[in-house]
């Protein structure tokens, strides 16, 4: 059997750049090395493309010293990636690229642009999905049209911030009583997420915010259980949902650090939850994933209330693939070894 050869992405410029590469140290060790030859390329944070001999200099990141500059190339007749070593130019054919990238610049519809120009097979959601994911204003705006109930928000454009503070601050506390949470539109893994209990760290969030977007949220604040479920599917496939996980941050909410450096915090498949929550919770994650037009995969993150109320937070187009993440956990619970995920996640970019 001739070997097909799949391409790797993973760091990338977002703030997501370290869980992008610890995502796809575990991914490169989950593919069917029997089915597959595998080339590696890491992306710095400053956008520079290079060939990576291994998984080990990924989670040692000896990667970063690579002398062989790697790039897809976006003529569709070649389907390939050239390599530059010392002047020295190469290229081999590519058949399918997974690109374990988390947040823009990545997750966005930007990487996957290239590949639709290059008509190079690749995991996960097209364009579209990946962009009105990324960016939650946008979710929003589809998800308002679903009638399925979601966090309150007020939309902050950082332009309007820097000209007019007060005014936003105005807006904000005409609408919630604090607490509120603010939110970076277009980021992932909590980066720039923060909760304000007053007006003097509501101008700190929104700073904070702004280091990472030029469109900020701003939302109620939800008390509830923090729910999460998976989604696999699209196209001429039917979209299928795995149970439903809970996390239990060990901060006083799901940041940054609580996610991938805080021991504490825990994540548990399948709680027991009030009333039938848990069929609202798969029913809505299989309907938003549709109204964007999702493929392949995703996560869709939710509150449930103690009174049984689901309320939709996010959805994430390329979720973690980490030792703690979420998404293969789920559909390891439902009898899918994370071998067997992958497999499928690269045979659907076939498909398409």
């Amino acid at each position: 059997m001739t070997k097909k050869k799949i391409a790797v992405l993973f760091g990338g410029q977002s703030s997501e750049h370290i869980v992008s590469c610890m995502s796809a140290a575990n991914v490169v060790d989950l593919i069917d090395k029997e089915q597959y030859d595998l080339i590696l390329i890491g992306i710095t944070e400053d956008g520079h493309w290079l060939k990576t001999e291994s998984v080990e200099d990924i989670r040692s990141d000896a990667w970063r010293k690579s002398k062989t500059e790697a790039v897809i190339s976006p003529d569709a007749t070649k389907k390939c990636i050239v390599f530059t070593v010392n002047g020295a130019v190469s290229q081999t054919d590519i058949d399918v690229v997974f690109p374990v990238l988390h947040g823009p610049n990545g997750e966005d519809g930007t990487i996957q642009g290239l590949l639709e120009l290059a008509q190079i097979p690749y995991v996960g959601c097209g364009v579209l999905a990946s962009a009105v994911s990324m960016d939650k204003l946008y979710t929003k705006i589809i998800v308002d049209d679903l009638g399925i109930r979601q966090a309150d928000y007020v939309p902050v454009m950082v332009w309007k911030m820097k000209k007019d503070m007060d005014a936003v601050i105005k807006q904000v506390e005409d609408k919630f009583s604090y607490p509120v949470f603010i939110k970076p539109s277009n980021a992932g893994s909590s980066r720039g997420v923060s909760k304000a209990e007053n007006r003097e760290e509501l101008i700190a969030g929104l700073e904070e915010a702004s280091r990472h977007d030029r469109k900020i949220l701003v939302e109620e604040m939800i008390y509830g259980h923090e729910i999460e479920c998976a989604v696999f599917g699209g196209g001429e496939k039917p979209v299928l949902s795995s149970g439903v996980g809970e996390i239990l941050p060990a901060a006083d909410f799901y940041d940054f650090e609580a996610k991938y450096f805080n021991e504490d915090s825990r994540t548990v498949v399948n709680p027991e939850l009030p009333g039938d929550s848990t069929r609202q919770v798969k029913k809505a994650a299989e309907k938003i994933f549709n109204a964007v037009d999702g493929y392949g995969l995703a996560r869709v993150d939710f509150f449930v209330t103690n009174d049984g109320e689901v309320i939709f937070n996010e959805i994430n187009t390329m979720p973690g693939f980490t030792a703690i993440s979420m998404y293969p956990m789920l559909w390891e619970a439902e009898g899918v070894s994370k071998e067997n995920l992958i497999s499928r996640l690269i045979e659907a970019a076939f498909e398409r």
